[in-house]
Formats: structure tokens, C-alpha cells, sequence
């Protein structure tokens, strides 16, 4: 029988029902599209327009829910994603309750989230020096009184960012220190601007290179701030961070708020940024409790089927070669604005996956061609964020809450873009949780016989992320652009790198642009450019195939409900479009 309940709505098959632009009828609609208008640089959003359709994805999801929260609305990602349109998160306004969080510092240890257990497990000889840092164009007449005071206010709000690392005989505990055991961060401000450009670029990276190396896990702040002042070019501000105590999604915040309270202080208005969510803290002691729930123990027995034992190594081009920091290239490759808009845009619309199902569709389709393999065990990395309980929010929390997790992607008897991209939809759908699960159970689950056992699978030798449209913060102020001169080295390069392969994906000028990195000591750069450009070949192509139908692509994961197969629900589907009985 049909569950005619978990059937599409005629509205999705189709599409030109749909089309007929519907406006807000009412305050909160009207909120959450003027949030998602603003966020997604859309002029008019309407109440059936899907969220992923306009352009969203996850980690723009956790800026819209930090919006509608200030905003008085108590959602999370998670409504986001099962209702994507106003109209279905309009109605799911009041399902949560209001969190109260404490507002005054937090202080005292901090237990380890298991990205951190993953970074120290590594046994890096400059653990020190592996950073995160952002070079900023900003106006000429910045004021550094006013910048100074500004970044100030970040650190005693943004309680992450006084934490600091003691080594011990068990290993490394976290403390989060008070406002006063900590030095007021001061800007360490030079004057280029009589020196000729190319020097001053010469002096700008050397200062930072001295600035990148000179962070102490146990002492002070792990933050380091320089203004540069270029004369004609402008001025540069220089944010360096230890990637123990932030994220990509945290940059978003602490920039956006940095532009919030530099405005308040240079206009003389009452200085305030928007209440604290969930504590860094109290995030760490929740996963501690939730790696021993029954709830995460159920993913056990898929962790353990999901990652093969045995997986054949990638080609290399010279055996027996380094693979540190100080030895890795980079190969960019991006698409036009115009196939990004439809990847982000049309494509959803489509095939209802998400950018990043079509990234690694065509990621594996490329490797299968390289190394004569239909799959690929890759470690994916995500931006840890996902909604795992009610009690808990931390969308506007600064800290590191990535998630690592292998996954084996297989194409096994796909050949067909299409077929492809809805068998890697289907195969990232299964994960549970969007992987958060795989790290809590590895590093903080106290059961001795699942301890042992996950860090037995396969070291994948590939690791991919998906960034997101870093420009969107940006482009909301004048104030900030990011700057072409070198931020210097934000990692020791005597360091060892865990992967062959990095491949960070974003978006920038609006252009969806790939970044390969690789050591030059043990593959060509023909070798990575080949790789890389066959992705991108295979993207144009799954893009061209896109315009050439009408058709609209549905999976078995776009209706959970139904309990169909691929075959079952494609045959349902083609009788609904011709109006057969069913």
C-alpha cells in the first residue's frame, strides 16, 4: 500500500504550481524572510520558497537560527531542515523553549571535545603553532584606540577565547581562565607606509610570521592582533587565533561582532552584542554525558560496518617521500559565477540534495578515474554544530566544534552523473547525525570494547570540507575585505600532515572555488591539476545535463516515511507526473 501521507506534494512535482511568488502574512513570517533575505542576498523571499532551493546549506542554517533567535524566535537548524520554507518554520515557532543562559564569564576546567583529543593525539612538535588567521583591508581611518577597545569586548564576551592548554602526566587539561587572569589583548600596531610596496609586503609577512609562532598553549591569550598601516594602500588587520579555541563558523561570529561594537564605540552608542549562547563548557560536559546515553550507542554498530578494514592507497608519484607542512603546493580550481549561482540555486531545485552531496559526487566520479577504484574512504569534516539536544544552543558560541568521520563512498555499477549523485546522496543521508556521533564514541565513550575499536579502521588519505559562502559576513560591512598580502605560515611547517590530500571547498567573489593541497615531495603537480580539473569537468557536465531536462530527481531520503527503494520510488513518481492511477 501507499503512505500517500509520505507522498510529494503536487506543488514539488510540478514545479509551476509553485512558481506564483506568495508573500508573508503575518509578523513572524514577515521576520524569517527579512532574516533569510538579508543572510541569503535575495530582494524578496516567499513563503513557499525552499531555504536549500535559494541557496542555503548548513552552515548558513546556524546563521539564520542565531538571527531568529535574537529576533525572539526559539528555533534550531534542525526545524531549518525539516521545514525549509516560512511557512513551515512559521508554524514550528514555540515548539522549543526558551533557553536561559548565564551571561557572567565562565571559568574553570574545560573537559576535551574529541576534535581537540584529535588534534593533540597527533603529537605535533609545534603544537603551539597551528593556527587560524585572517588578513583584513580596512579603511584608512580606522581608529586603533577605538579597534583595540573593540577586541577587547570580544574577549570578555567570547569565553572561548581565554582558554588555555596545561600539559599533564594524563594528558592535557583545558582551563578556561577568568577576566582577571588574563592580559587585556593590546594591537601590536607598524608603520610601513614610507616604505615601497613590495617591502612593505616583505615586513608585513615577516611580522606575522613572528606573530604565527609565538602563541603559548599554557599562558596568555591564544589570540594575536597587528594593525599595519600601508600609507596609499590602506591599512591591514592581522587576527591570528589557535584553531584549538575557534572554527570557520566561529570567525563568522567574532567578525561580525567586531564590525558591531567598533561601529557602537567610534559612534558613541552604548556598547552591547547579543546574548551569550550555550557556554563552550557546558557544550564539552554535555558530550561527556552523551557519550555514554544509549542513544549514541545505538551508532555503534554502524560506525563499526560502515568503514572498511582493508582499503587499497592512492597512487604516488615518489615513494618514500615527506609530507610536512613545509612541503605542500596548492592547486585552485573553481567554477564561474554563473555555474556556481546554478549549483547553489538550480541544482537543489532539481535534484533536492545539497552542494555539498554534488561536491563529493563528482569528488569520488574523479578519483575513480585516477585510481581505477568505483569508491573512495575519505574522512569528511563538518562544522560539529548539529542539533542533538533541545537543552542545548550554540549558534553564536565561539569555540572548535568540527567533527572528523570516514565515510567509504562507493559508485559500484554507476556510471551515469545522475544515478551517482542520488546513490551519494542516499549513502550520506545513512550517516547518522551527520557524523557528530563517530568522534564522541572514539574519544570520550568509556566502554573499554568500543574504545579499542574504532580507531582500528582505515587512515583515510583524503580529507574534504566544504567552507560555505565565507563572503556573506563580509559583505555586510564596508569595514572588512579580505587582503591579498601573506598572512605569513599559520602552521609549523616541521609539521607532519595527517592526509595526502586536503581539499577545502567555498565559495568567494561567488565563485565556488577548490583548493587542493598536497606534498610536492610525493605527487606531481600534473598529477594533482589533472585531478582537480577532472572534478571540475565533471561538474560542468552534471550542470549541462541540468539544463537539458525538466525533470525534477527525488531519493528515498527526501521521504523517509515511505519506506521506498530507488526503482519503487521512480516508477511512483513517473506516474504521477503522466497522471496514471496509482
Amino acid at each position: 500500500k501507499i503512505d500517500r501521507q509520505a507522498l510529494p506534494s503536487p506543488e514539488s512535482i510540478n514545479p509551476e504550481l509553485a512558481a506564483k511568488f506568495v508573500a508573508p502574512r503575518n509578523s513572524i513570517e514577515k521576520t524569517i524572510a527579512n532574516i533569510w533575505s538579508g543572510v541569503l542576498k535575495i530582494e524578496r523571499v516567499g513563503i513557499y520558497d525552499n531555504f536549500f532551493e535559494l541557496g542555503g546549506d548548513s552552515i548558513i542554517s546556524i546563521q539564520i537560527t542565531a538571527r531568529l533567535n535574537q529576533a525572539g524566535l526559539q528555533l534550531t537548524p534542525k526545524h531549518l531542515f525539516d521545514s525549509p520554507t516560512v511557512a513551515g518554520l512559521a508554524a514550528a515557532v514555540g515548539s522549543v523553549s526558551k533557553l536561559e543562559v548565564d551571561q557572567s564569564p565562565v571559568t574553570g576546567l574545560v573537559p576535551l571535545t574529541p576534535i581537540q583529543h584529535w588534534f593533540f593525539e597527533q603529537n605535533l612538535s609545534e603544537s603551539h603553532h597551528w593556527n587560524q588567521s585572517l588578513l583584513l583591508e580596512i579603511p584608512s581611518e580606522t581608529n586603533l584606540a577605538l579597534l583595540e577597545q573593540a577586541v577587547q569586548y570580544l574577549q570578555q564576551h567570547h569565553d572561548a577565547l581565554r582558554l588555555r592548554f596545561i600539559p599533564q602526566e594524563a594528558g592535557w587539561q583545558q582551563i578556561n581562565a577568568g577576566l582577571e587572569e588574563v592580559t587585556k589583548i593590546s594591537i601590536l600596531h607598524q608603520d610601513l607606509s614610507e616604505l615601497l610596496p613590495a617591502v612593505q609586503d616583505t615586513a608585513l609577512e615577516t611580522t606575522a610570521n613572528e606573530l604565527q609562532a609565538s602563541l603559548n598553549l599554557a599562558e596568555g591569550l591564544l589570540t594575536r592582533v597587528a594593525l599595519f598601516d600601508l600609507g596609499k594602500q590602506g591599512k591591514r588587520l592581522l587576527l591570528i587565533i589557535h584553531h584549538l579555541v575557534v572554527d570557520g563558523l566561529s570567525w563568522r561570529i567574532l567578525l561580525e561582532d567586531l564590525m558591531q561594537l567598533y561601529q557602537q564605540l567610534s559612534q558613541k552608542q552604548p556598547v552591547y552584542l547579543p546574548l551569550k549562547t550555550t557556554s563552550f563548557k557546558e557544550w564539552s560536559e554535555f558530550l561527556q554525558d552523551y557519550a555514554q546515553s544509549p542513544q549514541l550507542k545505538q551508532e555503534k554498530d554502524y560506525w563499526l560496518k560502515a568503514s572498511p578494514q582493508d582499503v587499497s592507497r592512492l597512487p604516488i608519484d615518489y615513494a618514500d617521500g615527506t609530507n610536512t607542512i613545509g612541503d605542500t603546493d596548492t592547486v585552485s580550481v573553481s567554477l564561474t559565477v554563473e555555474e556556481t549561482k546554478a549549483l547553489l540555486q538550480d541544482v537543489p531545485t532539481t535534484y533536492h540534495t545539497q552542494i555539498n552531496d554534488v561536491l563529493l559526487t563528482t569528488l569520488v566520479q574523479s578519483f575513480t578515474s585516477w585510481t581505477g577504484k568505483d569508491s573512495l574512504l575519505i574522512d569528511l569534516e563538518g562544522h560539529g554544530r548539529e542539533t542533538i539536544s533541545n537543552d542545548i544552543n550554540i549558534t553564536r558560541t565561539v569555540g572548535w566544534f568540527t567533527t572528523i568521520f570516514p565515510v567509504l563512498l562507493s559508485l559500484e555499477g554507476i556510471s551515469q552523473t545522475e544515478e551517482a549523485l542520488k546513490a551519494i546522496e542516499e549513502q550520506l543521508q545513512s550517516i547518522p547525525n551527520k557524523g557528530i556521533g563517530y568522534g564522541v564514541l572514539r574519544y570520550l565513550n568509556r566502554n573499554s570494547s568500543t574504545h579499542p575499536e574504532l580507531p582500528t579502521f582505515s587512515q583515510a588519505e583524503v580529507r574534504f570540507n566544504y567552507l560555505g559562502q565565507f563572503e556573506q559576513v563580509l559583505s555586510e560591512s564596508l569595514m572588512f575585505k579580505l587582503a591579498k598580502q601573506s598572512m605569513g605560515n599559520s602552521r609549523s611547517l616541521r609539521s607532519e600532515r595527517r592526509y595526502l590530500l586536503d581539499i577545502n571547498g567555498f565559495v568567494l567573489g561567488g565563485q565556488l572555488q577548490l583548493e587542493w593541497t598536497y606534498s610536492n615531495k610525493i605527487h606531481q603537480r600534473s598529477t594533482i591539476e589533472q585531478l582537480a580539473n577532472e572534478l571540475i569537468k565533471i561538474s560542468r557536465s552534471l550542470l549541462g545535463d541540468l539544463q537539458s531536462t525538466d525533470a525534477v530527481a527525488y531519493t528515498p531520503s527526501n521521504f523517509p516515511n515511505a519506506e521506498l527503494s530507488q526503482t519503487e520510488l521512480d516508477e511512483l513518481l513517473a506516474k504521477i507526473n503522466s497522471g496514471s492511477e496509482i
